[in-house]
């Protein structure tokens, strides 16, 4: 199985240079993966983004939202689809499987909402007992109303404790230029403690599930 992460800037219409929001984007495509087979823009404002190690796909879609709220007036709207890969092509919007169609119609539902944040998978086959996708996405909707206010100052603190690997606030600090009491109330103000636990949680189940189908 893989995780692909399918997203479109919102606002992107409204900046008379494009490279504002476009240049960081590919920054943060880069920083994800250095493999540029892996990702691709296209459409203008639209992205995708293929995650072989499923449980960082949160990870990432974390990062990414960070990347774009850390530019003033923009904000992104992100779907991670997990499934599986029936044909790679040389462009990921190309390639085909259930994880390239969860996270592209998920992406296409999510233009009806205020919700910038979803899930669709293959584990919704599993018994109606555990219904992860549902499970998820009520988690992830109350992560989104989070991450939906960081902002342009919290989203950098947050952008930067991820590209540091959660190093030592002082280094964060010091790339932004400030004292690292004020990183640890920009961090406070992201509530990034809660969005990582959520991040734990989420390992957490797809290794249970993972191992579950493997075995």
């Amino acid at each position: 199985m893989i995780s692909v992460i399918t997203g479109d800037i919102i606002n992107s219409r409204s900046a008379l240079d494009q490279n504002l929001w476009l240049q960081p984007l590919k920054e943060a495509l880069t920083f994800v993966t250095k493999d540029t087979s892996k990702y691709e823009i296209y459409r203008g404002d639209s992205f995708q983004l293929e995650v072989e190690d499923i449980k960082t796909s949160f990870t990432k879609a974390i990062y990414l939202k960070a990347c774009i709220k850390a530019i003033k007036g923009f904000d992104v709207r992100l779907a991670i689809g997990i499934g599986d890969t029936t044909y790679r092509a040389q462009h990921i919007s190309e390639s085909n499987g259930t994880a390239y169609l969860n996270s592209g119609e998920m992406l296409d539902s999510m233009k009806k909402t205020k919700i910038n944040l979803r899930i669709k998978s293959d584990f919704r086959i599993l018994p109606p007992t555990y219904n992860f996708d549902k499970i998820f996405n009520l988690y992830f909707r109350f992560a989104s109303v989070i991450m939906d206010h960081w902002t342009v100052n919290s989203a950098e603190a947050v952008k930067l404790l991820i590209e540091t690997d959660y190093g030592h606030q002082k280094v964060i600090a010091e790339k932004i230029g400030i004292n690292q009491d004020a990183v640890s109330k920009r961090l406070t103000r992201a509530n990034i403690d809660e969005i990582l636990e959520l991040n734990e949680l989420y390992e957490d189940h797809i290794n249970k599930l993972t191992y579950k189908n493997q075995s």
